[in-house]
């Protein structure tokens, strides 16, 4: 089959490579769309913890293949999409509900092959049905926005919190709705992009602010209290710096955004006890991939509309070398 390959740091190829069999309790995957997330951009560059040669992709969708010995309930031609999550389900973390932190965690696409590729081996307890009405576009989206899911978890936004999110794309504007449905008062967007902030709004933000010095400024003058809630969903240390300079008394900062492994802020740990603040991480998935789906199946949350287009499995390589459009949103991979 055929298969997008990361051999090394700025490294990809497309070639020839097996077929992957289902195993016991597995199913193979014939791919139809794959995401392209900012992790896979990561991952090309040497910033993630992967291992190489790896194939990428780990937000996808397709048709079963092959059945494994001893799976139920899928069959060759189910419409599916899965997650990507291989949690072990026996060290500490996972005994406490803490899979995305698992000793030994793995995930497809990032620590494993993944679905750039023809065909994908996925574990059968990962692989959910997609009803006849969700597009394969939409059934890639689920992984990101389980991501979102286990943000909002995290973050516990309340009732009339007044929120800013740095950055506007793809996954920002995932985070823009579940935001709104979560019942903030205010929500301010920042991006450089007019058009991203325009999408923003139409989805639920209050307003948007152009991503200047001099317009950051005025902000910081006017809103001399901050803001409760600060999220940053770019993983650009220098937007990061910034975002940090928005928290109030008692805010609550998240690092949505992933940002490459060596990078280093500095903050003012007199600040962090002085004004009660919150620190708050959000490594990928934690058992939400099933809300997400649930919640993109509902259309209570529009991800269809945030594709910007479609590429081939050829021109992937030099999609990831870039340089990249920066009025992209979501730039999907048409398989099959």
């Amino acid at each position: 089959m055929k298969a997008l390959v990361i051999e090394a740091p700025y490294q990809a190829v497309i070639k020839e490579v097996p077929y992957p069999e289902p195993g016991r309790g597995e199913v193979t995957i014939q791919v139809a769309n794959v995401g392209i997330c900012g992790t896979d951009i990561h991952i090309y560059r040497g910033e993630f913890l992967s291992p190489y040669p790896i194939i990428p992709g780990h937000e996808f969708s397709g048709i079963v293949h092959a059945v494994g010995e001893g799976v139920k309930g899928l069959s060759p031609g189910d419409r599916v999409t899965a997650d990507p999550s291989l949690f072990c389900g026996e060290c500490p973390y996972c005994q406490i509900g803490l899979g995305n932190q698992c000793d030994n965690w793995g995930a497809l696409g990032n620590t494993v092959d993944g679905s750039m590729a023809e065909f994908v081996r996925v574990p059968a307890g990962n692989v959910v049905k997609l009803p006849d009405a969700m597009s394969f576009a939409e059934g890639a989206f689920v992984e990101p926005m389980a991501c979102v899911v286990h943000a909002m978890n995290r973050l516990g936004a309340k009732a009339g919190e007044r929120a800013i999110l740095f950055g506007a794309g793809a996954m920002g504007q995932q985070l823009v709705q579940a935001l709104s449905h979560s019942g903030v008062s205010e929500l301010a967007v920042v991006d450089i992009s007019q058009n991203k902030l325009d999408m923003a709004i139409a989805r639920g933000a209050t307003r948007g602010i152009l991503s200047s010095d001099e317009a950051l400024e005025q902000e910081l003058a006017e809103r001399n209290g901050g803001f409760d809630i600060v999220v940053d969903a770019t993983g650009i240390p220098g937007v990061i710096r910034q975002a940090l300079r928005f928290m109030g008394k008692g805010a609550k900062y998240l690092q949505f955004g992933v940002t490459p492994k060596d990078a280093i802020i500095e903050i003012e740990p007199f600040q962090l006890y002085n004004k009660d603040w919150t620190m708050i991480g959000s490594m990928a998935i934690n058992h939400t991939f099933l809300p997400a789906f649930r919640w993109v199946e509902s259309g209570r949350i529009d991800v269809a509309s945030l594709i910007s287009r479609e590429i081939s499995l050829e021109e992937t390589a030099a999609y990831l070398h870039g340089p990249r459009d920066a009025s992209d949103l979501k730039v999907q991979i048409k398989i099959s």
